[in-house]
């Protein structure tokens, strides 16, 4: 019969004790997340990877609330805005010439793009901005993460905790970085 250790890697250290969140370690989470009022819910359908320890891969309040706990843990938390996509910044909406645009642009694509000059953008760096509408003559923009504004329901299940590897730590970032899907937007 197989030891603990050898029959659940990604739960238990190399002595088969349970292994707990805590620094340097890759937890994968089953995540739902609400609005208050149950209007939207997105579920993962894999598990979210992210490295544990202030490296950016989760929101600063979800990460705290991990902290110490084990596989199968339970975590349901309220994220104001501040807590998640940030407030709503009317800001980051633009309004451009339809004329800029290529023909079959449509509402729901992506684009990056270059802050305005006056959009107050410390980084001035490119923003992915979401086509909100358009019309004839113009095309509007929205660089708000479509939850900006929106206090959430967050609700994890821990399913998986290992140590990270070198080479993770050294990147700040799990391995999977498709499951990254709740790294806080700049």
């Amino acid at each position: 019969m197989p030891s603990q250790s050898e029959s659940n890697p990604d739960h238990t250290d190399r002595n088969g004790a349970d292994m707990i969140i805590g620094h340097n370690s890759v937890v994968s989470l089953d995540v739902l997340l609400t609005d208050l009022w149950g209007e939207f819910s997105q579920k993962t359908d894999t598990p979210v990877q992210y490295l544990h320890g202030g490296y950016g891969d989760i929101f600063p309040v979800v990460e705290a609330a991990l902290e110490g706990k084990a596989v199968g843990a339970s975590v349901t938390l309220r994220l104001e805005p501040e807590d998640a996509y940030g407030d709503y910044n009317e800001q980051w909406l633009r309004i451009e010439p339809r004329s800029k645009f290529p023909e079959g642009i449509e509402p729901g694509m992506r684009i990056e793009a270059e802050p305005q000059a006056d959009a107050h953008d410390e980084a001035n760096t490119p923003r992915i901005f979401t086509v909100t509408d358009v019309e004839a003559d113009v095309v509007v923009l929205d660089a708000n993460h479509p939850l900006a504004g929106m206090a959430l329901n967050f609700s994890c299940t821990v399913l998986g905790v290992r140590p990270a590897t070198q080479d993770e730590i050294d990147n700040a970032s799990a391995d999977d970085l498709d499951n990254l899907i709740l790294r806080p937007l700049p």
